[in-house]
Protein backbone atom coordinates (compact mmCIF):
# COMPACT_ATOMS: atom_id res chain seq x y z
CA UNK A 1 0.00 0.00 0.00
CA UNK A 2 1.55 3.74 -0.72
CA UNK A 3 1.32 6.62 1.28
CA UNK A 4 -1.02 9.47 -0.57
CA UNK A 5 1.45 12.55 -1.27
CA UNK A 6 -1.34 14.63 -1.66
CA UNK A 7 -2.29 17.44 0.62
CA UNK A 8 -5.24 18.40 2.72
CA UNK A 9 -7.16 21.19 0.65
CA UNK A 10 -6.72 23.82 1.09
CA UNK A 11 -2.81 23.57 1.71
CA UNK A 12 -1.05 27.09 2.19
CA UNK A 13 1.35 25.68 -0.69
CA UNK A 14 -2.03 25.28 -3.13
CA UNK A 15 -3.77 28.26 -1.83
CA UNK A 16 -4.11 31.27 -4.07
CA UNK A 17 -5.01 34.54 -2.09
CA UNK A 18 -7.74 36.59 -3.43
CA UNK A 19 -8.83 40.15 -2.78
CA UNK A 20 -12.28 38.60 -1.13
CA UNK A 21 -9.99 36.89 1.52
CA UNK A 22 -7.82 39.33 1.98
CA UNK A 23 -10.17 41.96 2.86
CA UNK A 24 -11.85 39.20 4.57
CA UNK A 25 -9.66 39.15 6.82
CA UNK A 26 -8.61 42.50 6.91
CA UNK A 27 -12.05 43.43 7.91
CA UNK A 28 -11.82 41.37 10.80
CA UNK A 29 -8.29 42.96 11.70
CA UNK A 30 -9.56 46.19 11.86
CA UNK A 31 -12.26 45.42 14.17
CA UNK A 32 -9.92 44.30 17.07
CA UNK A 33 -8.00 47.42 16.34
CA UNK A 34 -11.67 49.44 16.72
CA UNK A 35 -11.89 47.95 19.92
CA UNK A 36 -8.28 48.90 21.14
CA UNK A 37 -8.69 52.41 19.71
CA UNK A 38 -12.01 52.74 21.55
CA UNK A 39 -10.36 51.57 24.95
CA UNK A 40 -8.17 54.37 24.28
CA UNK A 41 -10.27 56.64 23.81
CA UNK A 42 -11.65 55.77 27.06
CA UNK A 43 -8.13 56.67 28.62
CA UNK A 44 -8.31 59.81 26.79
CA UNK A 45 -11.65 60.46 28.59
CA UNK A 46 -10.75 59.48 31.66
CA UNK A 47 -7.49 61.66 31.71
CA UNK A 48 -9.69 64.82 31.80
CA UNK A 49 -10.38 64.07 35.36
CA UNK A 50 -6.86 63.50 36.39
CA UNK A 51 -5.93 67.17 36.38
CA UNK A 52 -4.48 69.09 33.58
CA UNK A 53 -0.92 67.70 34.01
CA UNK A 54 -1.54 64.19 33.13
CA UNK A 55 -3.63 65.43 30.19
CA UNK A 56 -0.54 66.60 29.13
CA UNK A 57 1.25 64.02 29.16
CA UNK A 58 -1.51 62.18 27.07
CA UNK A 59 -0.96 65.08 24.60
CA UNK A 60 2.45 64.62 23.97
CA UNK A 61 2.05 61.02 23.57
CA UNK A 62 -0.32 61.39 21.23
CA UNK A 63 1.63 64.68 19.54
CA UNK A 64 4.52 62.35 18.01
CA UNK A 65 5.23 61.02 15.24
CA UNK A 66 4.19 57.54 17.12
CA UNK A 67 1.29 58.97 18.75
CA UNK A 68 -0.04 60.29 15.27
CA UNK A 69 0.82 57.06 13.19
CA UNK A 70 -1.43 55.04 15.36
CA UNK A 71 -4.13 58.65 14.84
CA UNK A 72 -3.67 58.38 11.76
CA UNK A 73 -3.98 54.09 11.11
CA UNK A 74 -7.24 54.55 13.78
CA UNK A 75 -9.01 56.87 10.70
CA UNK A 76 -8.22 54.62 8.35
CA UNK A 77 -9.06 51.15 10.22
CA UNK A 78 -12.58 52.90 10.95
CA UNK A 79 -13.08 54.23 7.24
CA UNK A 80 -11.88 50.43 6.28
CA UNK A 81 -14.13 48.54 8.31
CA UNK A 82 -17.42 50.58 7.41
CA UNK A 83 -17.13 50.47 4.11
CA UNK A 84 -16.18 46.89 3.82
CA UNK A 85 -19.56 46.30 6.22
CA UNK A 86 -21.27 47.93 3.35
CA UNK A 87 -19.81 45.88 1.18
CA UNK A 88 -21.37 43.07 3.26
CA UNK A 89 -24.72 44.52 3.58
CA UNK A 90 -24.65 44.08 0.00
CA UNK A 91 -23.45 40.65 0.04
CA UNK A 92 -26.21 40.06 2.91
CA UNK A 93 -29.03 40.90 0.51
CA UNK A 94 -27.90 38.97 -2.34
CA UNK A 95 -26.20 41.25 -4.64
CA UNK A 96 -22.04 41.31 -5.71
CA UNK A 97 -21.43 37.54 -5.46
CA UNK A 98 -20.12 37.66 -9.17
CA UNK A 99 -16.22 37.18 -9.12
CA UNK A 100 -15.79 40.69 -10.95
CA UNK A 101 -18.28 42.29 -9.06
CA UNK A 102 -16.45 41.53 -5.75
CA UNK A 103 -13.18 42.24 -7.12
CA UNK A 104 -14.55 45.89 -8.37
CA UNK A 105 -15.89 46.45 -4.41
CA UNK A 106 -13.46 44.83 -3.05
CA UNK A 107 -11.21 47.44 -4.85
CA UNK A 108 -13.23 50.42 -4.35
CA UNK A 109 -13.58 49.55 -0.43
CA UNK A 110 -9.73 50.47 -0.31
CA UNK A 111 -9.30 53.29 -2.26
CA UNK A 112 -12.83 55.01 -0.90
CA UNK A 113 -11.11 54.03 2.78
CA UNK A 114 -7.37 55.80 1.98
CA UNK A 115 -9.46 58.65 -0.04
CA UNK A 116 -11.51 59.03 3.44
CA UNK A 117 -8.63 58.75 5.99
CA UNK A 118 -6.77 61.20 3.74
CA UNK A 119 -9.63 64.28 3.28
CA UNK A 120 -10.14 63.56 7.02
CA UNK A 121 -7.10 64.47 8.13
CA UNK A 122 -7.27 67.07 5.66
CA UNK A 123 -9.83 68.87 7.12
CA UNK A 124 -8.83 68.35 10.71
CA UNK A 125 -5.67 70.18 9.53
CA UNK A 126 -7.38 73.52 8.21
CA UNK A 127 -6.14 72.08 4.43
CA UNK A 128 -8.98 72.03 2.74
Amino acid sequence: MTENQNPISPHLQIYAWHISSLLSITHRIAGIINFLALILMFFWITTFSFGESNYELFLIAVNSFFGKFILVGFTWSMSFHIFSGIRHLFWDLGYGFEIKTANISGILVVLSSLITTIIFWLFGRGII
